[in-house]
């Protein structure tokens, strides 16, 4: 009896797919002939290489696919090269942003810049240091995020668990309206009520208006975090009796409290690196001032901008601006840090 062997015929449903290398050898394939084409037209910039390259990549994407694959799933690899270069796009100019910063800002960055003021040096001299600033910074944004941090949280949950009606509407209305607020019009609105009490230039008015600016970043973030809690634990706490400030208190603020934590850091961060109610309020202040109730103050970014300005081409005085912006981009990356080891210690522990 014979045995008849059926030939396996191959997939109809599989089609032609192109190897896992083939993006990695097309990009540097696109960077080599993006290079080359910008050598031959005299381009100088390495943005211009850069663009040449991407949409060389992005138009190779397509055709390559389109032949060995077809158009269905060259659309598919188009899109994820677009989000590729979308990608690169943003992070190049920060990850050179950030060389450029830690490159040009260790020249002066040491201990004594640390520990150091002005004090009696020039803006166009060497030396000097920002002790005194990084004190004006601290304490302004202390004060500015003890004001503005407790009464974004209050009224993002006032807006998600009491708020309904008109007031409600114009409250969001003007949370709106603040988040876009330019700076200086903060600033302004500070130096007016300055003005009309006769005060003089002193730390504290900077951080009443950074915490007008800090206020609507953490009502908006706060808010989402909020309405991310699910209903049912609302209702769980309720159905045992539990009165509803409890359980906002006790259940849902404990479940939002990582994305709060970050709404506040974000907004910290925002209000750091504010120069133009500082440089209207503070004014400044080459010698040290920890008494942010009295008398002008200084700050990082206001120091950086006064070493830039009034440095009149002196490389010392660039030195010790790029100094103080890492110094700011430290410090910022810190309260990060902080945020998120505080959003993981907080937050509610879940288990199977």
């Amino acid at each position: 009896m014979s045995t008849v062997v059926a030939e396996k015929r191959p997939s109809t449903l599989q089609g032609a797919r192109l190897p896992k290398w083939f993006p990695y050898a097309l990009a540097a394939g696109s960077i080599a002939v993006g290079v080359g084409i910008s050598f031959a037209a005299g381009l100088d910039s390495s943005i211009q290489w850069g663009l040449i390259a991407a949409i060389l990549f992005v138009v190779g994407t397509y055709v390559i696919a389109t032949r060995v694959e077809g158009k269905r799933q060259a659309k598919d690899r188009i899109a994820t090269s677009l989000v590729w270069v979308a990608f690169l796009l943003a992070v190049v100019p920060l990850v050179s942003l950030v060389w450029v910063t830690v490159a040009r800002g260790v020249k002066v960055l040491d201990v004594y810049f640390l520990t150091h003021s002005m004090g009696v040096v020039a803006d166009n001299e060497p030396g000097g240091g920002i002790y005194h600033a990084i004190i004006g910074s601290l304490e302004q944004v202390a004060l500015a995020t003890a004001m503005g941090a407790p009464i974004g949280v209050l009224t993002a949950i006032y807006l998600v668990e009491y708020g309904r009606g008109k007031l409600a509407k114009a409250v969001t209305f003007f949370v709106d309206v603040m988040t876009g607020i330019p700076s200086i019009v903060a600033g302004l609105f500070i130096l007016s009520l300055m003005l009309q009490f006769d005060m003089q230039p002193f730390g504290f008015a900077g951080s009443l208006a950074l915490a007008i600016l800090m206020m609507p970043v953490v009502v908006r973030s706060t808010e989402e975090m909020l309405k991310l809690v699910p209903n049912e634990l609302r209702e769980a706490s309720l159905a045992l009796g539990i009165p509803k400030w409890r359980t906002i208190l006790k259940v849902v603020l404990p479940t939002a409290i990582g994305g709060i934590t970050t709404g506040i850091m974000l907004a910290v961060a925002r209000i750091a690196g504010e120069t133009a109610p500082v440089l209207l309020l503070v004014f400044g202040n080459p010698f040290i001032n920890d008494n942010p109730f009295e008398g002008a103050q200084a700050s990082l970014p206001l120091y950086i901008y006064q070493q830039y300005a009034n440095s009149g081409g002196a490389e010392a005085a660039y030195d010790r601006a790029w100094a103080a912006s890492l110094t700011l981009i430290a410090f910022v990356m810190i309260l990060n840090l902080g945020a998120r080891g505080i959003a993981r210690w907080k937050a509610p522990k879940t288990g199977r």
